[in-house]
């Protein structure tokens, strides 16, 4: 049997199985009851066949006429497929692993081929999947039969070249010398093959096929300290815990609880995200564990979605630059990073019972990006979602695990399930590494690995090379974090706090409150600021009594960690809920920090009276508080999180956009009678304020995400001045639910799959706005400052460069040629090198110091089908009043690339590609013209 491997270059459209083709087995058996697909109109179904590399024969394979990609099943298997074509659908299907070793690849005679079998069968076929709203009638499985296996070749990786230097995760370039800055594209290449020597020589030393499934396998929920582990293999490996979250370490004390993904990403600064992922990696490596469980880069698509405060946002760029920081910033902390959760988890309602439907351009361009600077990042692990992807279960996605992930990224590293997301035994063969907890369901004893993995490779099903290949990733990712030398041992028990034998109490915080504080302050966005109403002046003549109201202003009644994982709202508020939550080592209170700072003045004429008043829902108290106060600040909150826990009718997902507790009539009822209302936000993401924003007694909001422990210190630094805000959302606010180009997908139940087409496409958040003309109420980008800034001088010039190592290729993308079908085809260093130098000054005109967070936009031209405006560009300035600073953002030719599906890589678009530079997605100050 011919062992070469599919590269699945071009997107399938697997026909759909029949029922024959996935006979019923141990590894459907915990499945709920479910119909089977038929096979669809046009379509042959595929059988199993064991003289098949892949396990399918003759496989009908469809494309779209126009988006949709074509099979590159490059061996003897081409000849033999049928190549049809969907007008109507882009899709991203499994179940074709890669074929031909990459390196045997003739792009031109294959383009060739494809292109003369697509015209010539246009279009007939039918999607697998439900392209449009509703439910679908089962999953498309892994069938049971034996599939070969080869190890993907490595990369080639440039060698001595000073733009990509060899860097380890332990000492990674600072963020000042990031590529979108005109730095270097760090290569991890090195250090990689390092890791992979040590492991191989590892697995040589007697390591038994049971040895090599321990690695794979969890050792069961509850069955170890941590929230996951790997057993110790006997005088071979010593096991490792794998433990939550992405915003400090879960289920412990003694650690920070840091401010959200969603509020780091509000600072748009490269530098904080660095040092908050650098820290976390530090805490999570002094309490002993090998493995952090983060960071979560799903897309804000859904403004409701219940996990968006995990992530960094709406926006690819922003996403994937703060999951870039971040992990460079973990990894350099000594643990293993984990990027997820791979892919299209967006939203909670049913997300192990809905298949994400999404195009082929639309998952490179969006929803893949983030995973893909992650793997640039030298990222050790990821964690594959619990919802299907185009019909097929995330963890057993061939398609995205092995050719996406593995073969265009050239992921070293390997893919874990997230808890309990395995289905199958197969999914060994389809590019899973590691099962999490370990049983099927939690605590049921059983597994779809362990003793049965064992038998599937003893049998020949799996292949011995796959488990070998799996262990291998597994320990060359514990290698390259150095984990193999003095390693601190884990201090506490995860499910149990109580217990006195393992919870040793290690204190890691040492000051990372900093940063915190810091990042807390950087990240709340000043939306409104009418009559200078902030910064607060105290003093005779400027405010001298200052009243806080709403329940959001002081502690909670419960202590800051009175609801498990946080589920439930009461109090500021700092996190959301759920598995991506820590322990409260304290939590500061606005009350409190307010207090604090409104005495501090060294005379009485520099001091204010505080007064407050919590409760949300007696607006007529409320009302009676602010009377003849000079300033009434109104804390109001919106809270989400994991759909294990429901909060007031709220299943992790948000029931709409309102924001919470009587928020929207304590606001009116104060300002109805104090002229200088206030209102600070701890929000999850946007909400609707229309009922509000415009009351002429509404001086001033400030949108200030969910900060973490120094909450209430971070905004008071802003309210009074001591921190100019900085902030820029990190999505757009809306003036109505409506005017979001998705929504949540309800419905389904315990045996019913529901259906969620993506079909905005690459329109995700300010993209739909702008391309439909709908106004925002604040727009992606956005945040006022108490100073002004100007823009002016701008220069564009392309970027030497004097090695050659990869002209070739840059010539052929110069001249409009896709980039090659090849292992590590998106991740290629020479994609990503700075071409175009952007340059221009940025002086502040106001009368105090302050950031500034310059934003770059490119325009394609209107063939190139791509939304009006595409962050591609960004960075933060500090400038003293009436200084000013050269600036420079560069871009990649990948930056200036769109995903053709058709060839299956990255092209320049035709035409003229023009950019701009402003203070937001919709203020543009400069404008240029790419010079390419």
């Amino acid at each position: 049997m011919a062992t070469t491997r599919k590269i699945c270059a071009l997107l399938l459209v697997l026909p759909s199985l029949s029922a024959a083709a996935v006979a019923p087995s141990a590894a459907t058996s915990a499945l709920p009851s479910v119909t089977i697909l038929s096979s669809s109109p046009g379509l042959s179904p595929v059988v199993p066949s064991s003289s098949s590399s892949s396990g399918f024969s003759s496989a009908a394979l469809s494309a779209s006429s126009t988006l949709l990609s074509l099979t590159s099943v490059l061996s003897s298997a081409v000849s033999s497929a049928t190549l049809s074509a969907s007008a109507s659908l882009n899709a991203t299907s499994s179940s074709f692993s890669n074929s031909a070793s990459a390196s045997s690849l003739s792009s031109a005679s294959l383009n060739a081929t494809l292109t003369s079998s697509v015209n010539a069968s246009l279009p007939t076929a039918s999607p697998t999947f439900n392209t449009g709203s509703g439910t679908e009638t089962g999953p498309i499985t892994v069938p049971i039969t034996p599939i070969s296996f080869q190890p993907f070749p490595t990369a080639v990786s440039p060698k001595g070249v000073a733009e990509f230097p060899s860097v380890d995760p332990s000492s990674p370039p600072p963020p000042s010398d990031a590529p979108g800055l005109g730095g270097h594209v760090p290569n991890f290449a090195d250090a990689w093959d390092a890791a992979y020597s040590k492991a191989k020589a590892l697995l040589a030393g007697g390591w038994s096929n049971e040895d090599k499934v321990a690695l794979t396998t969890g050792v069961g929920w509850e069955g170890g300290l941590c929230v996951g582990n790997t057993p110790v293999v006997p005088n071979k490996f010593p096991g490792l815990c794998l433990e939550d979250s992405p915003l400090g370490v879960r289920d412990t004390d003694f650690v920070t609880a840091f401010p959200a993904a969603i509020s780091a990403a509000s600072t748009w600064n490269r530098t904080l995200l660095r040092t908050r992922g650098l820290f976390m990696g530090r805490e999570h490596k002094g309490k002993g564990v090998n493995v952090a469980l983060g960071p979560m880069m799903n897309m804000g698509r859904v403004a409701q979605g219940g996990r968006n405060w995990e992530g960094f946002g709406a926006d690819p760029f922003l996403s994937g630059e703060g999951a870039y920081e971040t992990i460079l910033g973990m990894q350099a902390g000594g643990v293993q990073a984990c990027a997820k959760h791979f892919i299209n988890n967006e939203q909670e309602h049913e997300r192990t019972m809905e298949s994400s439907n999404v195009d082929d351009r639309t998952q490179h361009e969006i929803y893949a990006h983030p995973f893909m600077r992650s793997v640039m990042a030298g990222v050790a692990s990821v964690m594959c979602s619990y919802n299907l992807v185009n019909d097929t279960y995330a963890c057993e996605n061939e398609k995205m695990l092995d050719d996406v992930m593995k073969r265009e990224f050239g992921f070293r590293g390997y893919i874990m399930s997230d808890w309990s997301a395995q289905h199958s035994t197969m999914s060994a063969a389809v590019g899973l590494d590691m099962t999490m907890p370990g049983d099927i369901t939690f605590s049921s004893g059983t597994s779809w690995w362990g003793q049965n993995l064992t038998d599937f490779v003893a049998n020949g099903t799996i292949a011995q090379a796959r488990l070998d290949d799996m262990a291998t990733r597994i320990l060359a990712s514990w290698y390259l974090l150095k984990q193999d030398g003095p390693y601190p041992k884990v201090s506490f028990n995860a499910f149990n706090p109580l217990d006195t034998v393992n919870n040793s109490h290690v204190d890691v915080q040492d000051d990372h409150f900093t940063v915190v504080r810091a990042i807390g302050a950087a990240g709340a966005v000043l939306l409104k600021n009418e009559n200078n109403a902030l910064p607060l002046k105290l003093g005779t003549g400027f405010v001298r009594s200052i009243v806080v109201v709403g329940n959001d202003g002081g502690p909670a009644l419960r202590g800051p960690n009175g609801f498990g994982d946080r589920g439930g709202d009461d109090g500021v508020l700092a996190m959301g809920w759920g598995s991506g939550t820590a322990q409260f080592p304290y939590l500061i209170d606005p009350l409190e920090a307010i207090q604090s700072r409104a005495r501090k003045g060294q005379t009485s004429s520099e001091r204010a009276l505080v007064s407050w008043w919590l409760n949300n829902f007696d607006t007529n108290g409320a009302a009676s508080a602010v009377a003849g106060q000079d300033a009434a600040i109104v804390f109001v909150n919106a809270d989400s999180g994991e759909d294990y826990i429901t909060v007031d009718g709220n299943e992790g997902d948000r029931k709409n956009l309102t924001l919470w507790g009587n928020a929207d009539n304590l606001i009116t009822a104060v300002a109805n009678t104090n002229k200088n209302t206030i209102v600070v936000a701890h929000s999850v993401g946007p909400s609707i304020i229309e009922p509000w924003i415009d009351h002429p007694n509404v001086t001033a909001v400030i949108w200030a995400g969910i900060p973490g422990q120094e909450a209430g210190n971070s905004i008071t630094d802003v309210l009074f001045g001591d921190v100019n805000p900085s902030g820029r959302l990190p999505y757009t606010i809306a003036k109505q639910l409506t005017d979001y180009p998705a929504g949540l997908v309800l419905g389904g139940g315990a045996t019913t799959y529901l259906s969620i087409p993506y079909t905005e496409g690459l329109l995700i958040d300010y993209r739909w706005f702008d391309a439909k003309n709908i106004s925002p109420r604040f727009e992606f980008g956005f945040g006022l400052s108490y100073s002004e800034f100007q823009y002016f001088n701008l220069e564009t010039s392309l970027i030497s460069q004097p090695d050659s190592d990869s002209k070739a290729l840059e010539s052929a993308w110069a001249a409009g040629k896709p980039t090659p079908i090849a292992e590590g085809s998106t991740t290629a260093l020479w994609l990503h090198r700075p071409l175009v130098k952007v340059q221009f000054e940025v002086q502040n005109t106001g009368g105090v110091d302050g950031g500034e967070i310059p934003q770059l936009y490119v325009h394609h031209p209107p063939s190139a089908g791509e939304p009006p405006s595409v962050l591609k560009g960004f960075t933060d300035v500090f400038l003293p009043k009436n200084e000013k600073k050269t600036v420079t953002l560069t871009l990649s030719r990948y930056d200036l690339s769109i995903w053709d599906v058709v060839h299956q890589g990255w092209v320049k678009p035709t035409g003229k590609i023009t950019f701009s530079v402003g203070a937001s997605s919709r203020d543009f100050r400069l404008a240029g013209t790419v010079p390419v």
